[in-house]
């Protein structure tokens, strides 16, 4: 299928209106302007050569689930960087008399999710309803990639559930999908689901699965998945033995990791990254450097995330001096050191207690240090006391990010904590002005391969009143054996009542 036909005057007469709409008339005409005489002109020439009953079935027909006026709604909500694409391919198609076909328009869905710009990809998924290509598995599975790039996940899933045809492709695309979201439940049927329909999932469709597994913490059903690889014989694919590092890592079996990092039949960057990162993660950080050392024995060139991991792990392990001479000889390796790196020896200068060391080190950086940085020293001043470098930090820290509610709470306790009562007051009183409530914490644990999520402040597990005994009696326990908790005082808007909490 593809545009309705027009003799050979007819387009060049098109072609030569388009010309006219885009060349630049004054030097005040905008871009938004060309965008709107493009339509008028598309309305005005193309209706002329449309059979109605093909336009009202493309358009507003029961089958179809855009309306004219929404097509043209999103084509006029489209930004200026999309309307010049829009441009160019109109142009094309009636100028060059290219025609559309699902590899173009799977690109092009393709190439607005690898952006995450949904309202450029709306105008391609409107020309692939009105080709017919929107029932090609791979335009499909583009669209889905799209939206759940986009955090629409029910849309992903919508255009999911409306294909007619199903591939390998388009399943390993909405497990992703989830797997984004962190969904492993969800992963997992769908997993199942795609098993009964007999197709045979890829190495993808484990990779999307472990990454769910990952996110979530499932240690348990991560285990299960890799029974699977290897039951399927994918184990020795080393992006899927990648992704089982990093899962094991970050749920906490990084022993399990080791196994199959040392199993593992070849390795690349990815490997060696993930396995530091491991360690790292876990405060190994003399095994982190030691894997760091070998990995430049075997001649691997290290990038920018295994300076990272490095780095990381020398913060986590108190190593001070290695991880300065680890940033400093980025150089030596051809690599300029990111925001990223720069927050590491922040963050380790900051855990030693080395706080104007580490403030200097911020206003030195070559980069504008992001919110990120900022906040890095302040919880180090937290952790060690330095009040007037913490207030510093807070205060730079909601420059950059004015509607974060616990750098507002965090700085009105640092000026209550040296009587700087107007000070705290102001914070207060700014912060409710705005709104800002602070978001409750999180943690989860998993019993029998299910994770058992607990959330600050929230009262509906319904097994709380057995849960509090066992937490008052853990305190309990770590006072008696000399843990002291440590708390802060949080000022309320009446200075002479004071709420305790913990850290």
């Amino acid at each position: 299928m593809g545009f309705c036909q027009i003799s050979s005057s007819k387009s060049l007469h098109k072609a030569l209106r388009v010309l006219d709409i885009v060349s630049p008339r004054t030097r005040d005409s905008t871009k938004t302007e060309v965008h709107l005489r493009l339509i008028q002109d598309f309305l005005q020439t193309d209706s002329k050569h449309l059979d109605s009953q093909k336009f009202n079935h493309d358009f507003t027909g029961t089958n179809s689930t855009f309306g004219s006026s929404n097509v043209f709604d999103q084509l006029l909500d489209t930004p200026v960087v999309d309307v010049e694409n829009l441009i160019s391919m109109h142009h094309d198609l009636h100028r060059e008399r290219l025609k559309v076909d699902a590899s173009f328009l799977s690109t092009a869905v393709t190439s607005c999710g690898s952006t995450r710009n949904i309202r450029g990809g709306t105008p391609y998924q409107c020309l692939a309803i009105r080709t017919g290509f929107v029932a090609n598995v791979y335009v499909g599975s583009s669209l889905i990639t799209l939206y759940s790039k986009c955090g629409e996940i029910i849309d992903a899933y919508k255009v999911f559930e409306e294909m007619p045809v199903r591939n390998v492709v388009s399943w390993t695309a909405i497990i992703a999908a989830f797997a984004r979201e962190w969904q492993v439940d969800m992963c997992l049927e769908l997993y199942r689901m795609m098993r009964n329909s007999m197709l045979e999932p890829n190495d993808f469709t484990f990779t999307s699965v472990l990454s769910a597994c990952t996110g979530s913490g499932a240690l348990g059903q991560g285990r299960s998945a890799h029974c699977q690889t290897i039951r399927m014989g994918f184990f020795s694919y080393i992006q899927v033995a990648n992704s089982l590092i990093s899962m094991y890592c970050k749920c906490g079996n990084v022993e399990e990791a080791v196994y199959v990092f040392n199993n593992m039949h070849g390795k690349d960057i990815v490997s060696w990254n993930s396995m530091i990162a491991g360690y790292a993660q876990h405060g190994l950080a003399v095994r982190a450097i030691d894997l760091f050392e070998e990995m430049m024995k075997q001649r691997v060139k290290p990038d920018a995330i295994t300076f990272l991991g490095v780095i990381s792990s020398c913060r986590h392990g108190g190593l001070v001096e290695e991880g300065k001479v680890y940033f400093n000889s980025m150089a030596k390796h051809g690599l300029k050191p990111e925001l990223d790196h720069y927050s590491c020896v922040v963050d380790l200068l900051g855990r030693a207690g080395l706080l104007e060391e580490a403030r200097d080190f911020i206003k030195q950086m070559p980069i504008y240090p992001n919110a990120v940085i900022w906040g890095s020293l302040l919880s180090s001043c937290r952790l060690h006391g330095g009040v007037w470098i913490g207030i510093e930090a807070a205060e730079s820290r909601l420059l950059l990010e004015p509607e974060c509610a616990a750098t507002h709470v965090q700085l009105a306790n640092l000026y209550a904590s040296v009587r700087c009562w107007d000070q705290a007051a102001r914070v207060r009183k700014l912060m409710k002005d705005k709104g800002l409530k602070t978001n409750p914490g999180c943690s989860w644990i998993e019993i029998m391969n299910v994770v058992y999520r607990f959330r600050a402040e929230d009262k509906s597990n319904t097994r709380l009143s057995e849960i509090l005994p066992v937490l008052d009696f853990l305190v309990d326990q770590m006072k008696t054996l000399g843990y002291v908790p440590e708390v802060h005082e949080e000022e309320v808007d009446d200075a002479s009542h004071k709420r305790t909490e913990p850290f």
